[in-house]
């Protein structure tokens, strides 16, 4: 499992019970803002940061690309997800979905919490763009378990159908008591995905919330699902830096367990 070990100053007392987490999902476009025009990461690691996050889902993170790192000076040494994961979040899982000659990109999740396992499942349908569903379990103080579910659908609204199918599945194979958390971006701008998902999760927002395109945002492609937790607070970060620093405005809502 990908990992790095806490700095002292981040690892997490085991015995204080917690119930309540920040939650944020962005789709960080390879790092690019929109039309790919200028490299930021260094800037929305920054944006990132200043929330204070417990736990941050990232989609079309780069693992790699050698062409990028040969022609932005800014381009970290080390993977997207593990640059922006920096010290504050210690432990991360990367679920690698696209692999090209020259990189690959996939979904990834920062954690504060000890990421107990997980497992990227290919939702990629044969032919089509490849997508995955990353799963990890987290060992959260005060609970068993708690699982976070990074997702990015295909943009067919037939191939998102067949997405949902195998994440609904896996919701299914998961305890039906434990805390679930699944966000991400679901490309369902007309809401179909969530007329099916909403039968068994509860959307943060309590309707999908308009996150794209960034700078004026108008369709409800990003979102935040919960089970067995509940949002006391949602919000669409669409303002300045944000507005700039992607082609998705990110997501955040405080969660209690």
């Amino acid at each position: 499992m990908n990992g790095t070990l806490p700095a002292p100053d981040c690892i997490i007392d085991k015995v204080t019970a917690v119930h309540r987490l920040t939650v944020l999902t962005l789709n960080v476009h390879k790092g690019f803002t929109l039309f790919n025009r200028r490299f930021i990461l260094p800037e929305l690691r920054e944006a990132v940061r200043a929330t204070g996050a417990d736990l941050v889902f990232l989609q079309e993170v780069h693992g790699s690309h050698q062409r990028h790192a040969e022609r932005h000076p800014t381009w970290p040494q080390t993977p997207q997800y593990e640059f922006l994961a920096d010290s504050m979040w210690p432990q991360f899982a990367y679920g690698r979905n696209a692999v090209y000659p020259h990189g690959d990109h996939g979904n990834a999740l920062l954690s504060k919490f000890p990421i107990r396992a997980y497992d990227n499942l290919d939702v990629s349908i044969h032919g089509n763009e490849e997508r995955g569903l990353l799963h990890c379990q987290l060992e959260v103080p005060g609970h068993e378990q708690v699982h976070a579910v990074c997702v990015h659908l295909g943009l067919r609204e037939e191939h998102r159908q067949r997405q949902v199918d195998l994440l609904l599945a896996l919701l299914e194979r998961l305890p039906p008591d434990e805390p679930v958390i699944v966000a991400g971006d679901f490309n369902d701008w007309r809401l179909k995905a969530d007329a099916r998902l909403s039968a068994s999760l509860v959307e943060a927002f309590g309707r999908p919330a308009r996150s794209f395109p960034a700078r004026l945002p108008l369709l409800r492609l990003d979102r935040i699902y919960l089970r067995n937790a509940q949002a006391c607070e949602a919000r669409v970060l669409s303002r300045y830096p944000w507005s700039h620093l992607s082609d998705h405005a990110p997501l955040v809502a405080q969660v209690t367990l």
